[in-house]
């Protein structure tokens, strides 16, 4: 895999996405859960890339669309965590970028340990209204993995090494290559965008709500197995 291919190595599925994505939020659930039920949290690895949409859209995302999603999409994964923002309003994220390069970050020491952070700071965001934008937010996150060296995650943020994969993440995320949050990559070349699910919008975002018309959990499983081989 490159900056430019996205396609992993065996072993290791490639995930294009943003924490502000409702989408992406059940399918890093899936992933883990499946991974976990089928004994091979050893054999498959994520490689947790960033599609900024606020970078892609001009935009920060809007706190109206996130909630306008969370009752239709917490009914399909309830288990992932989920609650409509609870804290000050202006307590909201205006940007997942600090999160998304602490991600990157993390990559560093190692595939394991942007999977715990990323996963934690989703669930910050999405099941517990915390400002992820916030730098202590990020840094209690990856205190609470018990996997993240947090002196190093410091480090890493404090001078912005990660700061370039980001732009090189949103680049690609530009292209027609990716299509959304999320979308997956397999290490046979096969790719995936928003694996099992199919929705349709009723109104505009951030008026209207989402509408799911097909959900199949299943083919996580599928997946993770062909990423094993």
């Amino acid at each position: 895999m490159t900056e430019t291919d996205p396609t992993p190595p065996p072993g290791v599925i490639t995930v294009f996405s943003d924490i502000w994505c409702s989408f992406a939020h059940i399918a890093i659930h899936r992933l883990h859960s499946t991974r976990e039920r089928l004994g091979l949290t050893g054999q498959v690895r994520f490689d947790l890339r960033a599609f900024p949409l606020e970078l892609l859209n001009d935009a920060p995302s809007p706190r109206s669309g996130t909630d306008s999603e969370v009752g239709r999409m917490g009914q399909q994964e309830p288990a992932a965590g989920w609650q409509l923002w609870q804290d000050k309003e202006y307590l909201f994220p205006s940007t997942t970028l600090p999160a998304l390069e602490a991600v990157i970050a993390a990559k560093a020491q190692s595939l394991a340990a942007a999977e715990q952070l990323d996963r934690a700071l989703r669930r910050a965001f999405w099941a517990e209204s915390r400002c992820i934008s916030n730098r202590k937010v990020i840094m209690d996150a990856a205190t609470a993995t018990g996997v993240v060296d947090t002196a190093a995650l410091a480090e890493a943020l404090d001078d912005g090494r990660a700061r370039r994969a980001l732009s090189a993440d949103a680049a690609i995320s530009a292209t027609e290559r990716i299509n959304c949050s999320p979308h997956l990559f397999l290490p046979d070349g096969t790719d995936y965008a928003n694996p099992g699910i199919e929705v349709r919008w009723e109104g505009d975002y951030g008026v209207g709500w989402p509408v799911v018309t097909h959900d199949d959990p299943t083919v996580f499983s599928e997946l993770l197995k062909r990423a094993a081989n």
